[in-house]
C-alpha cells in the first residue's frame, strides 16, 4: 500500500465527497486542528494510568476522529459521515466533567499550566482545544457548523482543565497559583 498520492503537492486536498480545497482554507484549519488535539491526547494517554480517565480520553480520541469527520463534509454534499456528535455525546462528557471533578479541592484561583507531566500535557490539550473551538468558529462564519460538535468542543476543553487539576491532585502536586 502506498501512503502518498502525490494529488497534495501542489497545495490542494479532497475533502469528503471529493472536492478539491485549498490546504490552507478555514475547514483544514479546523480539523488539521482537531487532528493535533487528537495527537496530544494520544500523548497524554501515555502517561495517565487510571482506568476511568483512560477509558474516558479513548472515548474523546474517537469523537474527535467523527468531529473530524463532520468538519471534513461540505453541508452540500451527498457523502455524509456515517457517525455525528449528539446531544448524548455533550452530556456525556459533561457527567466526565462531573466525574473528574469529584474529591477535588474547592477552586482556589487561576492556575498556571504545569504540574506533574500529565497534567501539564492535559493544560496542552486544552490550549489546542481552545484553539480548534477558534478555528471551527472561524469556519462557522461562513459555513455553519453542527451546533452539538460546538458545544462538544467548547466542553472538550473544560475537561482537559478539570482532569488537569485531578491529574495534579492525586499525584501530591501542588497547583501554582497565578500571583497577580
Amino acid at each position: 500500500m502506498k501512503i502518498y498520492t502525490k494529488t497534495g503537492d501542489a497545495g490542494t486536498t479532497s475533502l469528503v465527497g471529493g472536492k478539491r480545497v485549498d490546504k490552507a482554507c478555514a475547514r483544514l484549519e479546523s480539523y488539521g486542528t482537531v487532528d493535533e488535539l487528537n495527537a496530544q491526547v494520544g500523548l497524554l494517554l501515555t502517561y495517565v494510568r487510571d482506568a476511568a480517565d483512560r477509558d474516558c480520553l479513548i472515548g474523546i480520541q474517537n469523537r474527535l476522529f467523527v468531529v473530524g469527520a463532520m468538519l471534513a463534509t461540505e453541508a452540500d454534499t451527498a457523502h455524509k459521515p456515517t457517525c455525528c456528535i449528539t446531544a448524548d455525546d455533550v452530556t456525556g462528557l459533561e457527567h466526565d466533567i462531573d466525574r473528574a471533578s469529584e474529591g477535588l479541592p474547592k477552586w482556589q484561583g487561576f492556575t498556571l499550566p504545569g504540574g506533574c507531566r500529565e497534567a501539564a500535557i492535559a493544560h496542552v490539550c486544552r490550549t489546542v482545544c481552545r484553539r480548534a473551538e477558534r478555528r471551527i468558529l472561524t469556519l462557522n462564519a461562513d459555513e455553519p457548523v453542527d451546533l452539538h460538535l460546538l458545544a462538544y468542543i467548547n466542553r472538550l476543553s473544560d475537561y482537559f482543565y478539570i482532569l488537569a487539576l485531578r491529574l495534579n491532585f492525586f499525584q501530591g502536586t501542588d497547583e501554582i497559583l497565578w500571583q497577580k
